[in-house]
């Protein structure tokens, strides 16, 4: 052998083995997997959110009955869903910045330790800081804003579509469920067991925030990777001063207003409306666990449809639907099978708002400052929500009725369907 094939032959040697080959697909295997356990738990966190948040509307006539007036506890979910979008646009900030499960898992906290405080001696002061401050600030911390942010990051512009519909579909199955546990809790053991049951699931949020650790960004296609770096690199403040300036944006902003006045004020007081309407107390669960179950179905479909179809249009399409669904239901017969049919119709554009929404957010600016961004815009749907809660109940006080209240859920929603149709939805990445 000569001396530099026994140098070779020693350097082999002495060399670390190789590894064996990657299988083919491993490392696509394993972004599908930490998509999917982002995806199904952003999904369960939602279900545990909303389905709790379902609830409130069950309660307004038993507190009545126990001695809070229906104008104080509207009040207090008024105020919930004002902190709510108040808090939100920096809870999606902290989010972007340190991680969405440190964020999740405050929330939950807070969630449940509302929900505790208003069961421990239901009166005014416990309502307003407990389902409303309280919860509120729980709520801004473990919903849309947080969860879609992470969820949008996470997976490529092409699967972004279905992803929110598929994680907006989660909440609405919480919708399914828990008002109707909720109710049996109230008949069974009262108000204040069933507040501190809630807790208890609310509580759930804090283990499934493990789901949400880490902070994922997908790569879109190659011819879009500039556009991608341009906004990695683009400050917070630039971000939200490019938004304010983009008028599509504004009418989003003010569309997700109607938005969060209607599912507020159907939520908080289509219970006590049906009993106002001589229907038995368990009908508002059933019409609330009807909505979800249909929410299931439609905020999943939005999720397909937009994919396929400008979100402008088919949001502007849902408030279309919402006002011919509330005119029909305001001049039938109050009775079992129209309520649950009309239920059945809200609830297939309920919340297929949010992936609508979301999606025009990131395919308008990107998706790096999404959770910021749908944040701000989440803060009208709660000045909505905030009114339609309050008024259901002052107006509801004041005259008995909550018709007017529902006429101008109508006006509204005709305004929203016209306002949603001039947005430029055109990528300023893509031009940039």
């Amino acid at each position: 052998m000569t001396g530099r094939s026994a140098r070779a032959v020693k350097m082999r040697e002495a060399a670390p083995a190789a590894s064996p080959p990657e299988r083919p697909g491993g490392r696509v295997a394993r972004l599908v997997d930490r998509k999917t356990v982002i995806l199904l738990g952003g999904a369960l966190i939602l279900a545990v959110a909303m389905g709790v948040r379902q609830t409130f509307g069950l309660f307004t006539t038993p507190l009545a009955i126990d001695g809070l007036p229906v104008e104080t506890f509207a009040f207090a979910i008024a105020l919930q869903n004002l902190i709510w979008g108040a808090v939100q646009p920096f809870a999606g900030a902290a989010a972007d910045r340190w991680g969405a499960n440190r964020v999740i898992v405050g929330g939950g906290v807070l969630y449940a330790a509302g929900l505790a405080l208003t069961a421990f001696d239901p009166n005014p002061l416990t309502a307003i800081l407990g389902a409303g401050i309280l919860v509120g600030l729980g709520m801004s911390a473990v919903s849309f804003s947080v969860v879609l942010g992470v969820i949008g990051r996470t997976v490529s512009e092409r699967q972004r579509s279905m992803a929110l519909g598929i994680a907006s579909a989660g909440g609405s199955f919480g919708q399914v469920v828990v008002p109707l546990v909720a109710e049996w809790l109230i008949g069974v053991h009262g108000v204040g067991f069933a507040f501190y049951a809630l807790g208890g699931i609310a509580l759930m949020i804090v283990p499934l925030a493990l789901t949400m650790a880490g902070r994922s960004f997908a790569q879109d296609a190659p011819r879009s990777s500039s556009a991608v770096m341009l906004a990695a690199a683009q400050p917070l403040t630039e971000a939200l001063a490019e938004a304010r300036r983009h008028l599509g944006y504004v009418l989003l902003t003010i569309g997700f207003f109607v938005c969060g006045f209607q599912l507020a004020f159907i939520a908080v007081h289509l219970p006590g409306f049906l009993v106002s309407c001589h229907l038995p107390p368990a009908v508002g669960a059933e019409a609330l666990a009807m909505i979800g179950l249909f929410n299931m179905l439609g905020s999943w479909g939005c999720g397909f449809l937009g994919g396929r179809f400008r979100p402008k249009y088919l949001l502007s399409s849902i408030y279309v639907i919402r006002v011919v669904a509330i005119a029909i239901f305001l001049l039938l017969p109050k009775t079992e099978a129209n309520v649950l049919i009309f239920s059945a119709v809200m609830g297939t554009v309920w919340l297929g708002t949010v992936p609508l929404t979301s999606l025009l957010v990131a395919g308008i600016f990107g998706p790096r400052h999404m959770g910021t961004l749908f944040g701000v815009v989440f803060f009208s749907h709660q000045v909505g929500a905030f009114l339609g809660a309050w008024l259901g109940g002052y107006v509801y006080t004041v005259t008995g009725s909550y018709y007017p209240v529902w006429i101008v859920a109508v006006a509204l929603g005709a305004a929203a369907a016209i306002i949603h149709l001039p947005i430029a939805d055109r990528s300023i990445r893509a031009a940039a």
